[in-house]
């Protein structure tokens, strides 16, 4: 007889979400595995309440696409902006009992343009860079879609 698992901890309603850039407004859509095809930006939530957002961020990139937010020729930027939103119900049972919201904070991180992606296969199975507007188009999460949108105002020089 295998030893029982011991229970996970319930996720914590708090999460980033981080639209990986080019200097040119290049974004990268990673693909989500599990049949459901849906293409969005690097997403995730803390590992405990005080880590801090940016931690999450940081953290978050490096599992999902090995991309070093720290690595020459990148830049990582806190968007001071927020997103509240319910969580699907598919989800619920993730989260402590009464938890219905999510708390996102939103990040870009602009890379050099051939930057190398590493995807996690036990969360994604395909990447591609697409023009900023396109990427809105193509994002499942309307609040991705629109932190793709708004991508030029946090871009110096666009």
């Amino acid at each position: 007889m295998e030893p029982a698992q011991p229970p996970r901890p319930w996720k914590i309603p708090e999460s980033v979400l981080v639209v990986i850039h080019t200097p040119d407004l290049e974004v990268l859509l990673i693909r989500r595995t599990g049949g459901d095809g849906h293409w969005q930006s690097v997403t995730g939530s803390k590992d405990h309440p005080q880590e801090p957002f940016e931690d999450t961020a940081r953290r978050e990139v490096a599992e999902e696409t090995g991309i070093d937010t720290g690595a020459s020729g990148c830049a990582l930027t806190d968007w001071a902006l927020e997103n509240i939103y319910d969580i699907w119900p598919q989800w619920l049972h993730r989260y402590a009992p009464g938890v219905v919201r999510n708390r996102e904070r939103v990040f870009g991180l602009c890379v050099p343009r051939g930057t190398p992606v590493v995807l996690n296969p036990r969360e994604h199975d395909a990447w591609q860079w697409l023009p900023w507007q396109a990427a809105a188009d193509t994002c499942f999460s309307a609040s991705n879609a629109e932190a793709c949108l708004l991508l030029p105002r946090f871009v110096r020089g666009n």
